[in-house]
């Protein structure tokens, strides 16, 4: 008998660059190449213009984040079944108009909360059609979404002139006024930092303990010790600075729980397992006895679910709709938020937590070029750039994980 080839052997060797460290493009490359690049970029536009590392560009900096973030959320999702969405930017719209429109005070006059759950179930319903004729009828996501965009921004077009002569609905409930334009007081801040530690530290320990009990690798002590203690400085420095200028926004602590609720989706529930089981490979899923279609189906649900949460906190931050809702650059960035935080294209790989990295870095260059007074044209080359480099790090992560010849 032939002995088993070894990790060196040149049939299973993984395709890396010579130019690249091999180490740079497993484990943890995404974390470590993001936050690399969220330094960079915080250096460079520092030092091009100061006010960039001000308190209140800070709070400007997290109220830009939360919507992109929001949406970028449902867009990892469908990236994990190695699928895309191109409508996610005009579904939200539909569900941001229609709440403004339920709350209108000379019309409907709805319950906030009445109002926002029907936008969001809107959506949903949405987010249903799209993934019951992508999964059953096995049409392409590209091309169901893309007629999605096509005539969603028809509706959002259809119901803003048809309620407002101006184009133009102002939002008048000053609870979803709030939800992007009001703080927390210093000691409220304080106190959910110190309440969220707390909620973190015995997380991580039932996690630990948990992957033990299953004889999984769990990571070192001194290396999780050294990332939950810059994480809490961090996090504090954050805190201490924004309270200097208006306080942490409230959309920040929306943001929070977005995260928390949708990483513990993925992460810790059956159909989180099921998610990335399709993404990585469809076929085992189905042999495996997963219901591929209807996990499929899910994804884009959640996708335009979020879409709505983010479109309603643009809305909110705007403190109204108009006919170019949706419109603009949201779905390209939305995208490039879950892909710079590397999230693959080709499914299976990502986290949520990938697409806070990434609406930081995204957000932070348009931030930054906003500051610099630079030109549209100018922005959108840097723009591409960005994404570029992504894609680019994804493919190359893809290549170290597949031996020669797949």
């Amino acid at each position: 008998m032939f002995p088993p080839p070894s990790a060196d052997s040149p049939a299973i060797r993984p395709s890396t660059p010579r130019w690249l460290p091999r180490r740079l493009l497993t484990g943890d490359f995404s974390l470590i190449s993001t936050s690399a690049a969220l330094v960079l970029i915080t250096v460079i536009f520092g030092l091009l213009e100061p006010s960039f590392l001000s308190e209140r560009n800070l709070v400007n900096l997290m109220l830009q984040t939360a919507g992109l973030f929001a949406t970028a959320i449902g867009v990892v999702f469908v990236l994990l079944v190695a699928e895309i969405d191109m409508s996610i930017a005009y579904v939200g719209a539909v569900g941001s108009v229609t709440m403004t429109l339920l709350l209108r005070e000379d019309a409907t006059n709805w319950p906030w909360w009445v109002a926002i759950g029907a936008a969001l179930l809107l959506t949903t319903l949405i987010g249903l059609i799209h993934g019951t004729i992508i999964a059953r009828v096995r049409a392409p996501s590209f091309v169901v979404t893309l007629a999605g965009l096509l005539a969603w921004s028809g509706v959002v077009l259809i119901l803003t002139t048809e309620f407002s002569t101006s184009g133009t609905i102002t939002i008048q409930d000053p609870v979803v006024l709030g939800i992007a334009n009001s703080y927390l007081p210093p000691a409220w801040s304080w106190a959910l930092y110190l309440a969220s530690l707390l909620v973190a530290t015995i997380a991580v320990i039932f996690h630990r303990r948990s992957r033990q009990g299953q004889r999984l690798p769990v990571m070192p002590p001194a290396r999780l010790a050294v990332q939950f203690l810059v994480a809490t400085i961090l996090a504090g420095a954050a805190i201490w600075y924004v309270n200097r200028d208006r306080g942490v926004p409230v959309v920040a602590v929306v943001s929070l729980m977005l995260l928390v609720f949708w990483t513990y989706v993925a992460n810790n529930t059956r159909f989180g397992r099921h998610v990335y089981a399709v993404g990585g490979n469809p076929e085992a899923a189905y042999r495996a006895g997963i219901d591929v279609d209807r996990i499929r189906t899910a994804a884009f649900m959640i996708s335009s679910f979020m879409a709505g949460v983010g479109a309603i906190i643009l809305a909110s931050r705007q403190r109204s709709v108009d006919t170019n809702s949706g419109g603009g650059t949201l779905f390209l960035n939305a995208i490039a938020a879950a892909v710079v935080g590397g999230t693959s294209l080709f499914g299976g790989r990502g986290r949520v937590s990938y697409a806070l990295m990434g609406a930081l870095i995204i957000a932070s260059v348009e931030n930054g070029m906003g500051l610099l007074g630079l030109p549209v044209g100018v922005k959108s080359v840097i723009n591409s750039i960005v994404l570029l480099v992504a894609v680019l790090g994804d493919a190359l992560t893809r290549r170290t994980r597949q031996p020669f010849g797949e």
